[in-house]
């Protein structure tokens, strides 16, 4: 990932209020975000208890329901 170059948005007072960042750099977050969430999504499914069945059964019974 490359080094995110933010720019800030400051109040009169000089509070930062925004964060400006160029559009490569945000679609690059989104990106990661992304893939954050489905790292995190395989943990928790591998960490569960759930039954386990195999695809091609679950999209027959998805199918069944539709």
């Amino acid at each position: 990932m490359c080094k995110i170059r933010e720019r800030f948005a400051t109040d009169s007072a000089g509070r930062r209020t925004a964060v400006l960042l160029g559009l490569e750099e945000y679609e690059n977050l989104l990106q990661a975000l992304e893939e954050l969430e489905s790292l995190k999504a395989y943990d928790a499914a591998k960490s569960s208890a759930d039954e386990v069945i195999p695809l091609d059964q679950a999209l027959a019974e998805i199918e069944e329901c539709r």
